[in-house]
């Protein structure tokens, strides 16, 4: 059975994803979101859960903010390194929210607007800072400043990702990963012939 499972660091990942997804993949493609309470969490059952997983056709994505950590390719292959001890790394991709999700609506901040009823937000894109907003320090504060705290994480995450432009290109994390959803459904439809 094609099937993309998802291991996600927090609530706000699986919620923007479940909005995101629909517009991304075909409709007959399983998904199955999986969120853990923090990244400790997420590196403490990653091996177990991957390993224990019942479908063998599945392939998973795991998504983990980068936050405070100096080295997003160290992280990375950290968690790399819990896929292969599952056993099944050749069906795992490992993508870096570069500084944190929000980041991703920082990118298309026309998504955010329309998502939470704000209008002219879209007119901030042109700042120099969201221009590259991975490159923030935090980009959490950076939106709920700029949305006058109405974003909240998981009911925020929720309504931005019904809007966000699949290719956009101002998070290069964000392109990464809707990249690497469509290349795991891609595999994942060759298999089946």
């Amino acid at each position: 059975m094609r099937e993309l499972v998802f291991l996600l660091e927090e609530p706000s990942a699986k919620a923007m994803l479940e909005t995101l997804l629909p517009r991304v993949l075909k409709e007959d493609t399983k998904v199955r979101c999986i969120s853990f309470e923090g990244k400790q969490d997420l590196e403490k059952q990653l091996m177990r859960r991957i390993r224990g997983y019942q479908n063998e056709q599945a392939r998973f994505i795991v998504l983990r903010d980068q936050d405070s950590h100096p080295d997003c390719k160290a992280v990375k292959n950290k968690l790399l390194t819990l896929c292969a001890a599952s056993g099944k790394s050749t069906r795992c991709l490992v993508r870096i929210a570069c500084r944190e999700l929000e980041a991703f609506y920082l990118a298309d901040l026309q998504a955010v607007g329309q998502a939470l009823g704000i209008s002219n937000l879209v007119q901030h894109q042109h700042n120099r800072k969201f221009k590259a907003p991975d490159e923030l320090g935090s980009p959490s504060r950076e939106l709920k400043t700029l949305t006058s705290n109405r974003y909240e994480k998981v009911a925020g995450s929720r309504a931005i990702g019904r809007h966000l432009e699949l290719d956009n290109s101002r998070s290069p994390s964000f392109h990464n990963l809707v990249t690497a959803i469509q290349r795991s459904e891609a595999e994942l439809l060759k298999e089946e012939r």
